[in-house]
């Protein structure tokens, strides 16, 4: 319960620094005498503030006290902004731009058509992510289907267009 006070007040200073809204102070109802809140900026908020954009990174202190005297402190500075997604024509470390395989695949024929259907109504990141995801967050199954794509343009028709695969016979198999 001690380390979960603690994670819970660096959340909730994640997440007011993300509002823009400083939060009251909880449980400090009477300032402490041995403190001279006079002499600098330091106050205790007795209700919910705007916590405005000054175009410098917003700071909280955050302290937990344990009962076995443990005590920890942490000071939490606001990251600088996230730069906006990269436009769909823009190679990323993982969109070089050249063509990729992305292999699907199902139990059945027609789960493997729903499946590659799916995919094109719903087209997601850049192909080589996608082709990773295919090949490693999903089983391997038996009925198959191989797209080629290069970028999120061609992404839709090569899933609609995939070639699908026939299962091997049993017995002897061979590639040449």
């Amino acid at each position: 319960a001690q380390a979960a006070a603690g994670v819970g007040g660096v959340i909730k200073m994640v997440q007011a620094m993300r509002a823009g809204v400083a939060p009251r102070s909880l449980h400090c109802e009477v300032p402490s005498p041995m403190v001279d809140w006079d002499s600098g900026a330091v106050r205790l908020l007795s209700s919910r503030q705007d916590w405005p954009d000054t175009g410098r990174p917003r700071r909280a202190a955050v302290s937990s006290f344990g009962i076995g005297g443990t005590n920890a402190h942490v000071i939490l500075e606001e990251p600088p902004a996230v730069e906006a997604e990269p436009a769909a024509d823009e190679p990323t470390a993982s969109g070089t731009g050249l063509p990729v395989p992305l292999v699907v695949s199902a139990a059945t024929p027609q789960a493997l058509r729903a499946n590659l259907d799916q995919l094109a109504d719903h087209p997601v990141g850049q192909p080589a992510d996608l082709a990773r995801s295919l090949l490693t967050g999903r089983a391997l199954l038996a009925h198959r289907a191989v797209a080629v794509a290069a970028d999120r343009n061609t992404l839709t028709t090569a899933l609609r267009t995939a070639t699908l695969v026939t299962p091997p016979r049993p017995g002897r198999t061979a590639v040449l």
